[in-house]
């Protein structure tokens, strides 16, 4: 009698399915300490307890991504270990933050599934919710995954295709109790840069590159517990290991500090696509587009909606050619809302 698994099939999705994800998980100070050596993030506000207390917080939380990569990492062995690729997200919303001695737990309920004509295949749309020790929402987000079957033969599921959001509205944006801008150091946050100053349409090249290493991108990965093959196993993909698509999120967040100093946090998700796979030896740039602006009743504090595309080239502002599908150059593009001071 065989006691390992082999992970889900598409086959094994039922809609209405709710899934409860090993393992739990308890980030302290190391988690932050990591995370800042493997990415150049530098946000103030997750760097130090007194900037982020002059803020209206206890202390300084952990990165908001390492909230998202650790509830993504509990998803993978039970939604994406036979995926074929991850192909979006929506409706990510980031409730509570994460403290450091925090502990997380995952769930995700099945909310749709349809298979591809090719019968080899199908797609799988689950919403995902990370909580504390406490049983509070950390993040909560909508993502989909392409899944290979396990028995071609096998009958194909009634469709349900799930209605999303295309964007959230400012209003759906939950900001941390206590959170005041009103007395925000900008000397300290490293830019002067206030909401006001930015104007939508307006698009920001980060200027500055890091070039993946391979043992860094895994590291990157079982930090996060990922247990996708094809981040650490050549024989599954010969022509490299394919690095996280969040480890390029979170290097093209921490890039974009150079001109978004003061985006201190992340509130929201609205919809993103791995455009192209990234490999060890690849350069990320990143350049950002300022989407919409909203104002919230947190005092001194608005919103940004951006939308953020890392590359491998430094071409900014091209991401599709004329067929309509995206550059080869092109690793990621994401629409999300951050908090800045007004």
């Amino acid at each position: 009698m065989t006691k390992t698994g082999a992970g889900r099939f598409f086959e094994d999705y039922a809609v209405g399915e709710v899934i409860r994800h090993a393992v739990p998980r308890t980030l302290k100070e190391g988690e932050r300490a990591l995370y800042h050596a493997l990415y150049p993030a530098r946000h103030a506000l997750y760097s130090s307890d007194p900037f982020a207390q002059a803020c209206g917080l206890p202390s300084s939380p952990l990165d908001d991504l390492v909230t998202f990569h650790m509830v993504f990492g509990k998803t993978v062995p039970d939604v994406s270990l036979n995926a074929v690729a991850n192909l979006g997200y929506a409706e990510g919303r980031w409730i509570t933050p994460l403290w450091p001695g925090d502990t997380i737990t995952a769930s995700s309920e099945v909310i749709g599934v349809k298979q591809n004509s090719n019968g080899k295949s199908g797609v799988v749309w689950v919403r995902t919710t990370g909580r504390n020790q406490h049983a509070e929402t950390l993040l909560s987000y909508v993502r989909w995954v392409m899944v290979r079957k396990r028995n071609p033969a096998a009958p194909a599921p009634a469709p349900v295709i799930p209605e999303l959001a295309g964007a959230l509205a400012p209003g759906d944006l939950a900001i941390p109790r206590g959170l005041d801008f009103t007395g925000y150091d900008f000397e300290l946050a490293g830019e002067p840069h206030r909401w006001a100053d930015y104007d939508i349409g307006e698009r920001i090249d980060h200027v500055d590159g890091v070039t993946v290493e391979e043992a860094e991108h895994m590291m990157a990965t079982r930090l996060w517990q990922n247990t996708a093959k094809v981040h650490f196993d050549l024989t599954f993909r010969p022509e490299g290991r394919l690095v996280y698509g969040g480890h390029v999120i979170s290097m093209a967040r921490a890039l974009s500090f150079n001109g978004l100093a003061n985006a201190q946090m992340i509130v929201g998700l609205n919809g993103g696509a791995h455009a192209n796979p990234c490999f060890a030896g690849d350069t990320i740039k990143a350049w950002s587009e300022v989407l919409d602006k909203a104002r919230t009743p947190a005092p001194g504090v608005g919103a940004l909606r951006m939308r953020l595309v890392a590359t491998r080239d430094g071409k900014v502002g091209h991401t599709h050619g004329e067929d309509g599908k995206y550059l080869p150059g092109v690793l990621l593009d994401l629409d999300y809302w951050v908090l800045v001071p007004v």
